[in-house]
């Protein structure tokens, strides 16, 4: 057994079972996202793991069916030279919801205590004061009112490498593959380590750390959701009675001359 393997690693959950209860768990986000809006409640979820741990495959599957006014993704790219001046926390707190609305942060301001520790792109007092901060900065938000929820996507080292050739072969998906995803192979260790250290400091009573095992995408997805939707003291709203008007009779509007207009070629018929 190599190091990535796992003891009793359970088998790939079918897909049929999969899509059932996903399109279930999808609705009750729904529920979820209504009760938020309704009660002016604010959710924040924030998903990390390695790269190609399945953390945006969940984060698609969350959002699908919600409300991108309500809930709304923040995938942050590297901080400008003025952010990085700035309190690290800052650019951030921006990014956090108000009243009714959900954040789910594709990476987080755990960046500092992975990435940018592992590669070398903040210094170790800044890395210190990161773990010293942060769960003071955590507590202040759910003293708040913020709901803040973390997941940490956990995919071994045989997983990950598939993936990984599994994009490198795939034009549709190449650009999932950067740089820094390749070097991560080289670093295995140092951010498994990485990952202990934050743990130590972060993993607090208040704002606890969830695990999620994500070596089968499936099973990882359906957990995600079905432990975050158990988390949520939501409720289902009655939503308000809306009925169609009849249509009005016309007036005589004539539409203009379709030679006026352009029109996108009808590539579909090439296909019959």
């Amino acid at each position: 057994m190599t190091s990535g393997q796992r003891a009793g690693k359970p088998e790939r959950l079918a897909r049929k079972p999969y899509e059932r209860e996903l399109l279930r768990l999808q609705q009750e986000l729904v529920k979820l996202q209504e009760w938020v809006r309704v009660e002016g409640a604010r959710l924040v979820v924030v998903f990390e793991g390695r790269d190609a741990a399945g953390k945006g495959g969940a984060i698609k599957r969350v959002t699908e069916f919600l409300n991108p006014r309500i809930a709304r993704v923040v995938a942050l790219p590297t901080p400008t030279e003025r952010q990085r001046a700035q309190w690290y926390f800052q650019r951030y707190v921006e990014h956090l919801p108000a009243a009714g609305e959900i954040v789910l942060f594709d990476r987080s301001w755990y960046n500092r205590a992975g990435v940018e520790r592992v590669m070398g792109f903040c210094t170790d007092e800044e890395y210190w004061q990161f773990l010293h901060q942060c769960p003071a900065f955590e507590q202040m938000l759910i003293e708040a009112g913020v709901l803040l929820r973390k997941y940490w996507f956990s995919v071994s080292d045989t997983e990950q490498e598939r993936r990984f050739r599994d994009r490198l072969e795939d034009p549709m998906r190449r650009w999932k593959l950067s740089p820094m995803d390749v070097e991560s192979i080289n670093h295995w260790e140092d951010y498994s380590q990485a990952k202990d250290a934050m743990f130590v400091h972060t993993d607090t009573p208040l704002s606890p750390w969830h695990v999620v095992e994500s070596d089968d995408k499936r099973r990882a997805r359906i957990n995600m959701i079905a432990h975050l939707l158990s988390t949520v003291p939501y409720r289902e709203i009655t939503p308000p009675r809306i009925e169609l008007p009849p249509r009005p009779d016309s007036r005589g509007y004539q539409r203009p001359p379709r030679d006026l207009q352009k029109y996108v070629p009808d590539h579909a018929a090439t296909l019959e």
